[in-house]
């Protein structure tokens, strides 16, 4: 029998026994090292060559990522590990690092339980490296670290052991900082990364060696021994003495959760429902017999197989052949195979158990995101996927053959399902495609792909995309049904900073506002008691309030005002961008009493006018997308670097000096962005390292408004001038 076969046998064997699973996933920043140090673990457990691991980049099996030399796609693999006489499986998510796809990121963190945080000792804890780490803790994933890239310490920088130590405390107590602040209140001192205890590692995956202290303790390699190797260019002998993957996957083992553990306080904290009921007790207990719960975290398309739907199954077991039912969007499916991961490939399966990650072929119509459970069962849904970051960057598309048109708009819908961070809109009116994505190297990965699906695409210049908001008050402005038979009469103001705030970090949810609880949170972030209690919807970083009392009627079209201030802000009067940071009132209301008189034709353009007119009142302001951007360079380009950012209308927000390297921090329109990578390149001859995370949306300069305002218009369509208030509320 191969090894293969057997490994594969060994892990059918092992899906069953909850407490012997490890679900984890590899985040760190772009280049620190995450998928050559996948590559170890994978040599390690005997799935390819040790002469190939770290150069071949088993898991990068994309061209794209083969050809860029990054990871695009999380990848799943699952594998066998032997320690202290048991063995394990470890199901291993290997995600992005570059920011433009954090979002494969958010949705691997949904199904695994523990993440190992990959850290470059050079570099330290980068932006992207705290992102990451946030996206971990937000989803209850505890965390160890690995500290990479030591030798280079050693080789290059000509640290001596007492510099490595102060490197090596500074690194751990930036991600420390980040563990205190984040991590669930009774688990928060069980999760700190500690070198005694063995949950830090040190070493190099590039030459396959890896350290913490019980191996020390194991084999009495010190720190000085390791100076010493990497000084004498004998790193080799170091990685037989302690080979990355025992290291590594006996630090998984020990110190990251098994389902059966992790189930307890990561079930409560992703799934709304009932605790005591026979679903709620299933999932806590990683039950395979109790009723069937999977939340579906990504979607891939296989040429041959078609939809693969990569999911955790949390509660009960799901078989092949059997019928299964999507709580979203109340679909029914049969599954065709049900499976785990292989890399690249897919090992069939008959069934696959709670406390697995499964591929599941046949979840027709499922989206990441999804509940899948049985048919028949009220199951409530688990809690959506929170992306960190949102589209800030537009191109169209077109077919360059008119042929091939259906086929586009069937791509781009598979595109959209593969890829939830990009937002596709297709206008059937105007025969415009828009994809919008994350960033330029978002968008020319999804160009690639939806040409490799066999359609020829051409696509216009990257459009930045803008916000619509206001600076003053309004009102009481009337909005009046084409009837005239109903009228509304409604306030709006700025939404509170404080509350803002608290809406971009997600504190809040969006949606209809249904409990209790919410009062207390609004009134927690600054809103008034009276208004807190009479919050009907929160959307798009805006609140409707209903502060009428007693009108008849209400209540009947409250749904159908409800449609018209979400759709109104949805395409703003402005720019026809969305609106956010904004807070409706409705101070009156005079509502026919027949209701063929008070219908969609009626209510939706009232209240979608009044909404109108009132931002048209209210001094309204575009507001343009910014990212954070992050310079490491030597001291003589420090100029050359400073006046690139100043001359895109960039801010320097801080700047620090170690050694003969400056690292700065400034923040940047997304629209003066476009060519920065050539352009900083020239301007520190290439000796700087960059990287960029979102920093949300300001308020454009006040001699940019009507320029831009012309330009997106013109762009649309539309009237150069957008219409005043008269407009609406005539």
């Amino acid at each position: 029998m191969s090894r293969r076969t057997k490994m594969i046998n060994k892990i059918k064997e092992l899906m069953y026994q909850p407490k012997n699973i490890r679900n984890i996933g590899i985040v760190a920043h772009i280049d620190h090292g995450k998928t050559t140090l996948s590559d170890n673990l994978l040599a390690g457990a005997g799935m390819i060559s040790t002469e190939l691991a770290g150069d071949q980049r088993f898991l990068d099996f994309d061209e794209q990522e083969q050809a860029r030399g990054i990871t695009i796609d999380a990848a799943n693999v699952s594998m066998v590990h032997k320690y202290k006489d048991s063995e394990y499986l470890i199901n291993l998510i290997d995600t992005p690092g570059h920011v433009d796809f954090g979002g494969d990121v958010t949705r691997a963190m949904r199904a695994v339980d523990g993440a190992v945080v990959v850290i470059c000792a050079v570099e330290g804890i980068m932006p992207q490296t705290e992102t990451v780490l946030r996206q971990a803790l937000k989803e209850n994933v505890k965390p160890v670290l690995f500290i990479n890239k030591v030798d280079r310490l050693i080789n290059e920088l000509k640290l001596d052991s007492n510099e490595l130590q102060q490197r090596f405390i500074k690194i751990i107590a930036s991600a420390n900082k980040i563990i205190r602040s984040m991590a669930p209140k009774e688990l928060k001192d069980d999760w700190l990364a500690k070198v005694d205890d063995g949950s830090v590692a040190f070493g190099s995956a590039y030459h396959n060696w890896a350290i913490n202290v019980p191996i020390m303790q194991q084999t009495g390699i010190t720190f000085k021994d390791i100076y010493q190797y990497c000084k004498d260019e004998n790193q080799k002998e170091l990685a037989q003495k302690a080979p990355i993957t025992e290291v590594l996957l006996d630090m998984v083992i020990e110190h990251l959760p098994s389902p059966e553990v992790s189930q307890k306080y990561r079930v409560p904290a992703i799934w709304a429902g009932d605790i005591e009921s026979e679903e709620g007790q299933g999932m806590i207990n990683t039950s395979p017999d109790s009723p069937l719960a999977v939340m579906v975290t990504n979607i891939s398309i296989d040429k041959h197989a078609g939809e693969i739907a990569t999911g955790r199954v949390y509660g009960g077991t799901i078989e092949k052949g059997t019928e299964i039912y999507m709580v979203g969007s109340h679909g029914k499916a049969r599954t065709q195979q049900v499976g785990v991961y292989f890399g690249p490939e897919r090992i069939n399966t008959d069934k696959v158990p709670a406390g697995n990650i499964v591929a599941i072929t046949g979840a027709r119509n499922a989206v990441a995101g999804e509940t899948i459970s049985e048919p028949g069962r009220k199951i409530k849904a688990f809690e959506g996927l929170e992306h960190i970051s949102e589209p800030v960057v537009t191109v169209a598309v077109e077919a360059k053959n008119t042929k091939d048109l259906p086929k586009l708009i069937e791509v781009l819908r598979q595109v959209g399902k593969e890829d939830p961070t990009v937002r596709i809109e297709i206008n059937e009116e105007t025969g415009e495609h828009l994809i919008a994505g994350m960033g330029e190297l978002h968008l020319e990965i999804i160009t690639y792909r939806i040409n490799e699906k066999g359609v020829e695409i051409e696509t216009s210049p990257p459009i930045v995309v803008y916000r619509e908001t206001i600076a003053g008050k309004a009102g009481p402005v009337e909005g009046k049904s084409p009837n005239k038979h109903n009228r509304f009469y409604i306030e709006i103001e700025p939404l509170e900073d404080e509350l803002f705030q608290a809406l971009q970090d997600k504190k809040i949810k969006e949606g209809r506002v249904k409990g209790k609880e919410d009062v207390q949170t609004f009134q927690e972030y600054g809103l008034h008691k009276e208004e807190a209690r009479k919050v009907w919807d929160v959307y798009e970083r805006s609140l409707f309030i209903n502060m009428t009392r007693g009108i008849q009627h209400l209540d009947e079209i409250k749904e159908l005002l409800l449609e018209g201030f979400e759709s109104a802000l949805d395409d703003g009067p402005i720019a026809r961008e969305r609106v956010m940071g904004i807070k409706i009132k409705l101070m009156d209301a005079k509502i026919h009493e027949d209701a063929v008189h008070r219908g969609p034709a009626q209510v939706l353009p009232a209240i979608r006018k009044a909404v109108y007119g009132a931002i048209m009142m209210a001094n309204p302001t575009l507001l343009e997308p910014l990212q954070k951007v992050f310079i490491n360079t030597p001291q003589d380009y420090m100029g050359s670097a400073t006046r690139e950012v100043q001359n895109r209308r960039g801010q320097i927000v801080d700047m620090q000096q170690e050694g003969d390297m400056m690292t700065l921090e400034s923040k940047v329109p997304v629209a003066e962005m476009f060519g920065f990578a050539g352009d900083i390149r020239s301007a520190t001859e290439g000796r700087c390292l960059w990287s960029t995370e979102n920093a949300g949306f300001e308020r454009l300069p006040g001699e940019l408004q009507k320029q831009i305002i012309r330009q997106i218009r013109d762009r649309k369509g539309l009237s150069p001038e957008p219409y005043g208030p008269d407009h609406y509320l005539g």
